[in-house]
């Protein structure tokens, strides 16, 4: 059975190997170098952005995290988001339950907006993103090297309705 909860500061550990897993991946994001406990522990100083983790038999199998989009006042209600999944248990709802579970916690935030970039080719993200109602906005080519090759992302985001007033 899968549970859905806040993260807690114990389990820096287990979201950084899984991190560490997609970027080594070169899949899902433009990192390169691999993050240490002590690296995530810092995103748990901003009780304003979620941090939720998936746990199957008392292990994190996945992680789904807002942060800042940019720092201008204007853009306070968007949230830019990351999810990950840990690859012994993708395919398996994961990152559809954690989707799930954080829309509603960025609306109770405060949030207006959360957006995020995909690249081009992982067609796993961007259907879990569009089953959610997020919608494609447009490609930025060439966004960023990784590897000394240039990759395309594709820009999603999605409307909390709650907080549009």
């Amino acid at each position: 059975m899968l549970t859905i909860r806040p993260a807690e500061l114990q389990d820096a550990a287990a979201i950084a190997a899984i991190y560490n897993e997609g970027i080594r991946g070169r899949s899902a994001t433009f990192e390169t170098q691999e993050r240490t406990p002590q690296d995530i522990a810092a995103w748990f100083n901003s009780e304003r952005h979620p941090l939720l983790v998936g746990i199957r038999d008392g292990e994190v199998v996945g992680w789904i995290h807002a942060s800042t989009y940019r720092t201008r006042e204007c853009y306070a209600g968007i949230a830019e988001f990351s999810v990950y999944v840990a690859g012994q248990a993708q395919g398996q709802g994961v990152g559809n339950a954690l989707m799930a579970a954080f829309i509603p916690a960025c609306e109770r935030a405060g949030f207006w907006k959360i957006l995020s970039r995909i690249f081009v080719e992982n067609t796993a993200s961007r259907q879990l993103c569009q089953k959610h109602g997020f919608r494609e906005v447009g490609v930025y080519e060439k966004h960023g090297k990784l590897d000394g090759v240039w990759r395309d992302v594709v820009i999603v985001e999605r409307l909390l309705e709650a907080n549009l007033d």
